[in-house]
């Protein structure tokens, strides 16, 4: 798969993004993102769990953002198409992310993530035992990363 470009607002509910979502979170992690009885429209408008992804620019841009996800962070979609995923945490909080996604590239994923993050009106929180990984496909090219989380802590 090509590099992601944000500006296709069809990667919503595109049925081959969703494949590499689930089927790169399936083989990093060892289980399934979403139930199998559900399909991408499910997890960009229905999920109760905040699911992000981001390219592989030099400085990423986010390339999914699923309605969970714009509901936590107070984004439009295409608000967070064109947001370098780099502002999803405030400048003292960016090298402790980096470090995060730089584990990841090696690792293929981090399980049990805790970070602070900052939503567009300026609020915090603490994501709790986010994942996050790689978004490789059944070649092995990788195409960004991403990442998923149910629960946080307001600050």
């Amino acid at each position: 798969m090509e590099d992601l470009h944000p500006k296709s607002a069809g990667l919503a509910t595109d049925l081959e993004f969703f494949k590499l979502l689930t089927g790169s979170f399936q083989r990093l992690v060892g289980k399934p993102l979403v139930p199998s009885e559900q399909g991408p429209d499910w997890l960009y408008r229905a999920a109760p769990f905040v699911v992000l992804a981001h390219n592989t620019d030099p400085d990423p841009l986010f390339v999914y953002a699923n309605i969970a996800a714009q509901t936590r962070f107070g984004y439009t979609w295409d608000e967070f198409t064109k947001l370098p995923s780099r502002l999803s945490a405030e400048a003292p909080d960016r090298q402790e992310r980096q470090r995060l996604l730089d584990a990841v590239a090696r690792q293929g994923y981090i399980a049990d993530y805790r970070g602070l993050r900052v939503t567009k009106s300026g609020k915090h929180f603490w994501v709790e035992n986010g994942i996050v990984w790689q978004l490789v496909d059944e070649h092995g090219r990788t195409s960004g990363q991403a990442a998923t989380f149910s629960s946080w802590t307001d600050v």
